[in-house]
């Protein structure tokens, strides 16, 4: 399932994949590949996302579907 939520946030803060992926350490395939929904990022990762996005982990990562 793709991950708009993460694509919308970070469009919003006006920041590139590469931008975003520099700033959380990672690269930019691995940004486009969690917004596409195809990795699954740990815990550290998405906190550090949600840091730099200045979001909750349930803003970007909880899925109210699934519960």
């Amino acid at each position: 399932m793709k991950n708009i939520r993460l694509k919308v946030a970070r469009v919003e803060k006006d920041l590139s994949q590469d931008e975003l992926a520099r700033i959380v350490g990672v690269s930019r395939q691995t940004i486009g590949l969690i917004e596409l929904g195809k990795y699954n990022p740990s815990l550290s990762l998405c906190i550090a996302i949600c840091k730099a996005l200045s979001r909750t982990l349930n803003d970007l990562f909880w899925d109210d579907e699934q519960t």
